[in-house]
């Protein structure tokens, strides 16, 4: 009997062994996990939290829309939220007043850019929009400076985007008013503004070369509008996540990394065609003046002037130049399109003020207080950095109450300040009038689509200048419709920025 009963206990604790043992184990996980990341005492509040994952399954996994989840709990939690998604903290900053004290009044507080484990991989602390520190620092000041050496605010620049403006309203125009996808000949005219500044040359629309450093750069910056999207960008997230787990798993995160390595060899290629026939004395771009700032420093030690980072500098004006400006044109198009009694007004005011036949400058922007109205209504109602781009605490900090450890990733709300009914009177409506006061143009205290501060888009005025010039050319140029028995869709799509889905529009030449 007794050996039947020991048989018996040893039977179940063999069964019961091994899933006490990992009950207990997922029990400490769950608890190592809490104890890790519990927030701090009077940390801005926030929906609760599932263990490993924080937040993320709290969200529509439609990811276009994530922005807009965001705001179901900003009306519950107030102005200040937190978030977790797995391993990484963040707080949401709604409201111009909050926007303005971090940002202006302190500053400091909140310089640094955040680096995920994904801009580790591909870019490390190097480039120029996402770097933090002495080397963000040397990047602006040098960049700002060579801007300026080469045309910033002057005409020269100007004449060179006037010049592309023609190039590219010609390949529009060699649609002969037919239905046409305005994705990537918007693109190629943008990059060449990009293009000549950083290696001294445009490319023409058909350059395979130049097709497939867009094509690369498309890739690795958006995700496609289908369902796919949806499991790619959980991916993308998910190597944030976990990095030491996904970085030995296939998935989109790959080819990801792939895509980069491939940008950075093109640009490498490019270098080494530069330094054949470099003179010093007399640099035609920023590859010429990097490299002349290399030799300055011999010591790649105490300094960031070194090949690397002048690899990541160039890619960085590809995607923050290049995406921000041909997106917003692409739906500036877009919404002429769909609007058309817009579009007529637009017209009226350029054959007003601009003589037929000659070129739109930055001089007519004064004149043309509608134009300038409806570009920037399209910027509002595109909003394509719905949350701006992330910024990072410096060091523990008090802000409106709430404390902020140090690390904690900041974004900012700028779909409920560009949506606010406070300040727009119809918010969700695409209205130039929101910029006009008694037939003038009207700035507005609560428009930030290129934030504030020292971290504020270092290519603002070149982007304002690429934006009025390019748009108004085509409008001088073309009526744009939609498709005969086709209803054209403002859906958007993620990427670096929020974009319109895929679509076809008509450029009917005027008269």
């Amino acid at each position: 009997m007794l050996t039947t009963i020991v048989s018996l206990m040893a039977t179940i604790w063999a069964v019961l062994h091994p899933v006490t043992l990992l009950l207990a184990s997922v029990t400490f996980l769950i608890l190592a996990d809490y104890l890790k990341s519990r927030r701090p005492k009077n940390y801005p509040p926030g929906p609760w939290r599932l263990p490993f994952v924080g937040n993320l399954f709290q969200f529509d996994l439609d990811v276009a829309h994530l922005h807009l989840g965001i705001q179901q709990f900003v009306k519950k939690y107030g102005n200040l939220i937190s978030l977790d998604f797995g391993n990484i903290s963040l707080v949401v900053i709604t409201g111009l007043p909050l926007i303005k004290e971090a940002f202006s009044h302190m500053e400091q507080t909140f310089l640094n850019r955040p680096i995920t484990p994904l801009r580790e991989r591909v870019f490390k602390n190097n480039g120029l929009f996402m770097s933090s520190g002495q080397t963000w620092k040397e990047q602006r000041r040098f960049t700002l400076m060579t801007l300026k050496n080469f045309g910033l605010g002057k005409k020269s620049l100007e004449q060179r985007i006037q010049e592309e403006a023609l190039h590219l309203a010609d390949a529009i125009g060699e649609e002969e008013g037919q239905p046409f996808d305005p994705h990537f000949k918007i693109t190629n005219g943008v990059s060449n503004i990009i293009s000549s500044f950083t290696f001294g040359k445009r490319f023409e629309y058909d350059n395979g070369q130049f097709q497939e450093l867009l094509r690369l750069l498309n890739q690795a910056t958006y995700l496609e509008a289908s369902m796919m999207s949806v499991v790619r960008s959980l991916l993308l997230h998910l190597y944030n996540v976990f990095p030491s787990i996904m970085k030995h798993l296939p998935g989109s995160h790959q080819t990801v990394f792939r895509n980069w390595e491939k940008l950075k060899l093109f640009v490498s290629h490019m270098m080494d065609s530069h330094r054949k026939d470099w003179n010093p004395e007399e640099p035609r771009d920023f590859i010429d003046a990097f490299f002349t700032e290399m030799a300055k420093h011999p010591n790649k030690t105490t300094t960031s002037f070194n090949e690397e980072n002048l690899i990541c500098s160039i890619l960085d004006f590809f995607l923050a130049g290049i995406e921000t400006t041909s997106v917003t044109l692409r739906w500036a198009l877009l919404y002429m399109s769909v609007h058309q009694e817009v579009q007529e007004k637009v017209h009226a005011e350029i054959d007003r003020v601009i003589v037929h036949g000659r070129q739109p400058g930055t001089a007519d922007r004064e004149s043309m207080p509608y134009t300038n109205a409806v570009i920037h209504e399209v910027q509002r109602m595109g909003n394509i950095a719905a949350l701006s781009v992330p910024r990072e605490v410096t060091a523990d900090s008090t802000f409106a109450g709430f404390h902020l450890p140090k690390g904690t990733m900041v974004l900012t709300n700028l779909t409920a300040l560009h949506r606010d009914p406070k300040e727009w009177a119809t918010p969700d409506t695409f209205n130039p009038e929101h910029f006009l006061e008694n037939g003038q143009f009207k700035k507005r205290e609560s428009f930030l689509p290129f934030s504030i501060g020292k971290r504020a888009c270092l290519g603002e005025q070149l982007a304002k200048t690429e934006l009025f010039i390019f748009f108004t050319a085509l409008m001088q140029k073309f009526t744009f419709k939609p498709p005969v028995n086709e209803k054209l869709s403002l859906k958007l799509r993620v990427g670096l920025t929020l974009s319109p889905v895929s679509h076809r529009i008509c450029a009917v030449p005027r008269l």
